[in-house]
């Protein structure tokens, strides 16, 4: 079966648990944009994506991309699909009218993407780089290159890429070789090569633009002396500039998409920002990325859940234990959705995907809210929640979908193994998302080390005190989300004091920090949940599996953690005088 969007799940965690339309009429660009419109969008976009996109997905993946002298040739009806996309404005979809968009809210867009990315995710990388790019461009580019290229990139004309990775560097961008040489003329001579480079040759569109790390020749060593050039596959008199593909990766999935080994040999650029600044302007391109990855995490959890649903619902095998169901008629056998070791399975992945759609949508609302507040307490606040739980929602819901779509193959037994059904393919797409973006463990030392620790943890007790303002004690559920919230406040500190002490621990426990905190989150995204929809019993049977199955690693990790800094206590009491502590 194809992905099929279902905008009713959507709109009830958009309106009934997080509000949207009242706080994005609160914003002035959005103030007309009100229910009817989201819903009218919303609708469109399941429409697309079901009867354009999601048909593609399967014969992306055994097709693949084919790579012919430096030329790449997209799987049969992406071309086409991918005109549709543009034709209907969807890149365009929250980018500024000014430069071509529609001015839509950030969270619209982050719902169209869940959606692509679960139907079709090859196809979804060509422009998954695109609201990135775009954002980078506007804030960080220069009057001449807005100009030219702002527009191309916000209404989807020509794609964009990242060009980052080296193959001696890997994720230590500090080691970064690409040169950049100033020109007479202000361009740059760009020599150097990259390697995973998502999308970087294709025949989807005409041009393709290249961001690319470097370094300019009077640029010190490590990562301060990187800055960031604007290269693109044609000049702007339609000249191919020396940017070439040398190969495409043989990969465990994602066949639709390429990865590329690009080659600049005196390739012409300009420079993006200020010299010796690129990872200041390419981090706005890569935190937006980390969200849509984390996006691309939900919707592949999905679409493995919607296969395992409906075959779980068709299949029949043995009889089940307890009461008898009542879809057993006059079968010999009942469905497997009647089986507990089956519905355990089913109900916790729904749980994971309910609960972390609601802290990615509202983790979009802020990026409204920190773009066009009027209150700039508010625009602090907006930044702050996205700061330290977009790290933290990109290695979760990767984490998810492929350990989670793992378990929805399990519930088609021998014929998940097979192609015939397809959710094997959802597990080999999924598995690269825990890895670019910045693997899931540097997501983790991120949030710990670069975020958590500098200021002892004041900034994350911010966030969560801002979410146990959001809850109501007198209910059960609430109140132990409070507690749950004041226990993570107190861990942040208990592992800063650790710290002090040992400073390698922190990139011990990071992982298990980062789980404790996307755990809270879910408890608090649940709790919403449950308020909103009180009759619904298929998110009360969700809402069961979350507190039976998921939240229980709760007291795990947060004992994990503790018990590392509790070791280190005794071991630095314990260090003889004289002896470094």
């Amino acid at each position: 079966m194809d992905y099929q969007p279902r905008p009713d799940d959507i709109r009830f965690l958009l309106n009934a648990v997080l509000d949207a339309p009242a706080r994005l009429g609160a914003l002035a660009p959005f103030a007309e944009v009100d229910e009817t419109l989201q819903s009218q969008v919303l609708e469109e976009a399941a429409r697309f994506v079901g009867e354009v996109v999601a048909p593609l997905n399967r014969g992306g993946d055994e097709v693949g991309c084919r790579f012919d002298s430096g030329e790449v040739v997209s799987p049969p009806g992406f071309r086409e699909a991918y005109r549709a996309f543009v034709d209907g404005g969807w890149p365009a979809l929250s980018a500024a009218t000014e430069d071509g968009g529609q001015g839509l809210p950030a969270v619209l867009e982050a719902v169209l993407y869940e959606w692509l990315s679960a139907a079709n995710h090859g196809l979804t990388m060509a422009p998954g780089l695109l609201h990135g790019a775009y954002a980078c461009l506007k804030h960080h580019g220069s009057d001449e290159l807005k100009q030219r290229y702002l527009s191309k990139i916000a209404t989807g004309e020509w794609l964009a890429t990242m060009c980052l990775t080296e193959a001696h560097a890997g994720s230590d961008l500090g080691q970064v070789r690409t040169r950049a040489v100033p020109q007479p003329d202000g361009s740059l001579r760009v020599n150097g090569g990259k390697i995973f480079i998502s999308g970087g040759e294709h025949d989807l569109t005409p041009n393709i633009v290249h961001l690319v790390l470097c370094r300019l020749p009077d640029a010190p060593a490590g990562s301060k002396g990187l800055s960031l050039a604007l290269v693109p596959k044609l000049l702007p008199g339609g000249e191919r500039n020396a940017v070439h593909c040398e190969r495409i990766e043989e990969k465990m999935g994602l066949h639709g998409s390429p990865t590329c080994t690009m080659r600049f040999d005196d390739a012409t650029g300009w420079l993006v920002g200020e010299p010796g600044r690129g990872l200041a302007a390419m981090f706005v391109m890569m935190n937006s990325a980390r969200l849509h990855v984390a996006l691309q995490g939900i919707g592949l959890l999905d679409a493995a859940w919607q296969k395992a649903d409906a075959y779980a619902a068709e299949r029949r095998q043995m009889r089940a234990p307890g009461p008898v169901p009542a879809s057993r008629g006059s079968e010999s056998a009942d469905l497997i959705a009647e089986h507990p070791a089956v519905r355990r399975i089913l109900d916790t992945q729904r749980a994971w995907i309910e609960g972390a759609r609601t802290i990615a949508y509202r983790s979009a609302l802020m990026l409204d809210v920190a773009a066009h507040d009027a209150d700039p307490k508010a625009r602090e606040r907006a930044q702050r929640w996205c700061s330290f739980v977009t790290p933290v929602l990109k290695a979760a819901c990767t984490h998810q979908a492929f350990h989670g779509a793992s378990e929805c193959l399990q519930v088609f037994g021998g014929h998940g193994y097979v192609r015939e059904w397809g959710i094997e393919q959802v597990v080999r797409d999924a598995r690269v998302t825990m890895i670019y973006e910045g693997t899931n463990e540097i997501q983790a030392i991120d949030l710990l080390v670069r975020k958590v620790l500098p200021d002892g943890g004041a900034g994350m007790s911010a966030v969560l005190l801002e979410l146990r303002d959001t809850l109501d004690a007198s209910r059960d559920a609430d109140a132990d989300v409070q507690r749950r919230l004041a226990q993570l406040r107190y861990l942040g500190t208990t592992v800063a004091m650790a710290a002090h002490a040992n400073p390698v621990l922190p990139y011990e426990v990071a992982d298990d920090y980062l789980r404790v905190t996307m755990l809270t989150l879910m408890a608090w995204a649940w709790a919403r949940i449950e308020t909103a929809a009180p009759q619904d019993a298929a998110r009360a049977r969700a809402a069961a599996a979350f507190r039976r199955w998921v939240l229980p690693e709760f007291e795990m990790r947060l004992g994990i953690v503790k018990k590392a800094c509790e070791t280190v206590a005794l071991t630095h009491a314990a260090a003889p005088a004289g002896v470094a502590k």
